[in-house]
């Protein structure tokens, strides 16, 4: 059976922290926190860091995209709406493909990688699409500000692409 302690509202992180310095907590202190459990919901967004398709583009630092969410997340906050936490990575995706001449070639680019779970203690309450549309506005938000025409987001068991250059072929 899983132990549990309700946290209550006037208990802040914080406060919890500073206690934690006045005296380490043992392995038998913690307990799982009530409302924490529940199916894992992690999410990824992914968003190249070399603006345009060519090798000759702009590569922008892992920095330009942390800089960009947290300043959508508290947006979000000031209006009221819940936000999401998570983590930028920086890594290299590869892949292979046909080229016009009917060779393959193949190449590598920089992406930045925000990842994270909807953790049910915060956001339990919401449903799945509510955290899709806020991944699918994240996602709008890096491509943007790094300059990319696609983005690719993954939730739960579900992805899909953001593509702003599917406008222009709309019009």
């Amino acid at each position: 059976m899983i132990q549990s302690r309700a946290i209550t509202s006037g208990e802040s992180d914080h406060a919890r922290s500073a206690e934690s310095t006045i005296s380490r907590a043992k392995p038998e202190d913690y307990l799982v926190v009530d409302g924490s459990d529940g199916p894992r919901r992690d999410f990824r967004n992914s968003v190249g860091l070399r603006e345009g398709w060519d090798a000759e583009g702009r590569v922008f630092d892992v920095s330009e995209a942390v800089r960009t969410a947290p300043a959508l997340m508290k947006r979000r906050v000031e209006a009221g709406q819940p936000a999401l936490s998570g983590m930028f990575t920086r890594a290299e995706v590869t892949y292979a493909g046909p080229r016009a001449d009917g060779s393959v070639g193949s190449d590598r680019e920089p992406v930045a990688l925000f990842t994270g779970e909807a953790v049910h203690a915060y956001l339990g309450q919401l449903p799945d699409a509510a955290i899709e549309a806020m991944l699918t506005e994240l996602a709008a938000e890096l491509g943007a500000a790094l300059g990319q025409e696609r983005t690719y987001v993954a939730f739960a068991d579900r992805t899909w692409i953001l593509d702003a250059g599917e406008r222009d072929h709309d019009a």
